[in-house]
């Protein structure tokens, strides 16, 4: 079986010179393939990451965590948003400044601990689903724990990491139960 090559490398194939001049979501999207979810989600997380944002970005990751539950292949989005066409070039700029911070996380994160991420691609996506649901309350400074967590989910679907995805998880029910832990009482307790 072949290694399977880094994402910086994917990345840094995608836009080599048979690259079009305009470029889709879509098009992105397809390139990476299952690789796909890990970008979304780690685009979301560090969207969530931002305090007034977290809400819309817990809105936005339940759509690939629901793809992930289902098993889809990679994360697709609605046509109008997928072929909205975009310089190549602008793309091209944005994937030079990350790629050299992916290839300084990949001597860390790499595949390991082989676990059938097909078969875990739903769990995963469940537990993206509690994650995104938790960005959502309104409590100051909630928002960290979860797109953190997030975060660490992408970058192990990404590498197809399961020390990290293992760790991920464990960050996820921390994060998960101080959101639960923070929230008052007041909006626990059904009314009558």
């Amino acid at each position: 079986m072949a290694a399977r090559p880094p994402t910086s490398a994917v990345l840094d194939g995608l836009l080599g010179p048979e690259a079009p001049e305009r470029v889709t979501l879509g098009w992105l999207l397809d390139g990476l393939g299952e690789r796909s979810f890990g970008v979304v989600l780690l685009l979301l997380a560090l969207l969530g990451l931002l305090p007034g944002v977290s809400a819309v970005a817990g809105v936005l990751l339940t759509v690939p965590a629901v793809q992930m539950v289902l098993a889809r292949r990679g994360a697709v989005f609605p046509r109008r948003v997928a072929a909205r066409r975009f310089e190549a070039e602008r793309l091209a700029r944005v994937v030079r400044r990350v790629v050299p911070v992916l290839r300084w996380l990949e001597r860390f994160i790499r595949p390991r601990w082989a676990t059938p991420f097909g078969a875990t691609k739903r769990a995963v996506g469940g537990v993206v689903l509690l994650l995104a649901a938790s960005l959502l309350a309104p409590v100051p400074l909630s928002n960290v724990a979860p797109a953190l967590a997030i975060a660490l989910i992408a970058f192990a679907t990404l590498e197809e990491d399961g020390a990290l995805l293992g760790s991920a998880l464990a960050t996820a029910a921390l994060a998960m139960l101080a959101v639960a832990s923070r929230v008052p009482a007041e909006t626990k307790r059904p009314r009558c």
